[in-house]
C-alpha cells in the first residue's frame, strides 16, 4: 500500500480489529517518543533564552515580532495537538507525506495541483526547518485546508481518497471552530500592544520562559512515570524465567567485560537497595531475583555480548587484512628477486 494524498486509491487492505498487546505497547512507546521530541524543542528554547540572557543581549526587541514571540508559539503548540489528532486518524495515512508523483505515474498531477501540500511539510515549517517557518496559526490552518482541497480537486467525488479527505476536513473544521476563539483573543491582544507601541519586557519574557521550563519539567516527569508503568506492564506479562534460562544468564554474566558487568550489577541493585555492587566478591542468587530484574538482565546481557562479538569480529577482520597485506608485500619482493636472477 503506497500512500498518496492525491493519487488513485489503492485496494483497501483488511486490518485486524484487535491489536496485539505488542502492537499496543509499540504505539504507546511511539507516542512517548513524539512527546519527547516536542519537549526537546521546548528545552532548547529555554536553554537558548538563558544563553542570550547570560551574555547580556537584553532579550528580543518589541513590536510585531515581539508580540508573536510571546503568544504565537504557545498557540502553535496547542494547535499541534489538533494536528496530532487529525494525523492519528485511521484515514490520515494518504496525506502524511508528499504525493509520490513518479512512483504512482501521476503525469498530470502538477498540471492540476499548482501548490502541493502534506503534513510532513507542515511539520518542517512549524519546526523552522528548510529556512521557512509559520508566523501565525492561521497560516498553518490554511495549509491544512490546502492538503484536503488538493486531494478533493485531483480525485473525483466517488474516489476513496476524495471521501477520506472530505471526512478529515470536516473533523478538522470542527476542531478549528472550537480553537478559533483563542486565536482571535491572541490576535486582539497583539493589535492592542502594537497600537500602544508595547515592548516585550525582560520581566515578562522571564516569566514566560519560567512557566515553559516548569511545564516542560512536569511533562518530562509524566513521561518518565508512563515509561515506568509500561516497563512494569511488559515485565508483568512476561512468563517466569526457567531454571535453564537462569543458568544461561549466569553464564552470560561471567563473559561480560568489567564495565558491562558493573552495569549489570547496577540493574540488580535497582530492585535490591541492600545489594553491594562494589564488594570484592559478589554473590548473585538468581532464584532470589524478581522477574523484572531477571528479564532486564537477560536483555542487557544479550545486547552486551552482541556488542563484544561485533568488536571482536572487527578486530579479526583488521588482523586478517593486515596479514593479507604482509603476504602480498612478501610475494612482490620474492617476484622482484626472481626477475633479477634472470
Amino acid at each position: 500500500m503506497t500512500p498518496a494524498n492525491g493519487g488513485p486509491a489503492p485496494a483497501a487492505a483488511s486490518s485486524p480489529e484487535v491489536e496485539s498487546e505488542a502492537d499496543a505497547f509499540r504505539r504507546q512507546v511511539d507516542d512517548l517518543v513524539s512527546q519527547t521530541d516536542v519537549l526537546e524543542r521546548r528545552v532548547k528554547e529555554v536553554v537558548d533564552f538563558c544563553d542570550v540572557k547570560k551574555h547580556g543581549s537584553g532579550g528580543r526587541k518589541g513590536g510585531r515580532h515581539g508580540a508573536h514571540a510571546r503568544g504565537m508559539p504557545d498557540l502553535m503548540r496547542q494547535f499541534g495537538v489538533i494536528l496530532r489528532e487529525i494525523t492519528s486518524d485511521k484515514d490520515a495515512w494518504p496525506f502524511l507525506k508528499p504525493v509520490d508523483v513518479v512512483g504512482l505515474q501521476l503525469h498530470d498531477y502538477h498540471k492540476i495541483i499548482s501548490q502541493p501540500m502534506d503534513f510532513s511539510t507542515i511539520q518542517r515549517k512549524m519546526e523552522g526547518k528548510d529556512g521557512t517557518c509559520y508566523t501565525s496559526v492561521r497560516e498553518i490552518n490554511s495549509d491544512v485546508r490546502l492538503i484536503f482541497a488538493n486531494a478533493m480537486t485531483y480525485n473525483d467525488d466517488q474516489n476513496v481518497i476524495h471521501l477520506m479527505a472530505k471526512s478529515l476536513l470536516e473533523k478538522f473544521e470542527e476542531k478549528w471552530l472550537q480553537f478559533l476563539p483563542k486565536v482571535e483573543s491572541e490576535e486582539k491582544r497583539q493589535k492592542e500592544e502594537e497600537s500602544k507601541g508595547a515592548v516585550t519586557t525582560a520581566t515578562s519574557r522571564d516569566a514566560t520562559i519560567a512557566k515553559l521550563a516548569k511545564d516542560t519539567d512536569d511533562e518530562l516527569n509524566q513521561i518518565n512515570n508512563q515509561l515506568d508503568e509500561l516497563r512494569k506492564m511488559v515485565v508483568h506479562r512476561c512468563r517466569k524465567m526457567t531454571t535453564d534460562e537462569k543458568r544461561k544468564l549466569g553464564a552470560g554474566l561471567c563473559h561480560l567485560s568489567p564495565d558491562d558487568l558493573s552495569k549489570a550489577l547496577e540493574i540488580v541493585a535497582q530492585d535490591n537497595p541492600s545489594f553491594q555492587t562494589k564488594a570484592e566478591e559478589v554473590d548473585l542468587d538468581m532464584d532470589a531475583q524478581s522477574e523484572t530484574t531477571l528479564w532486564r538482565l537477560k536483555f542487557f546481557v544479550r545486547e552486551a555480548l552482541e556488542r563484544q562479538a561485533n568488536v571482536a569480529s572487527g578486530r579479526m577482520d583488521e588482523n586478517a587484512k593486515r596479514k593479507r597485506e604482509i603476504c602480498s608485500a612478501l610475494a612482490k619482493t620474492a617476484s622482484k628477486r626472481v626477475k633479477k636472477q634472470h
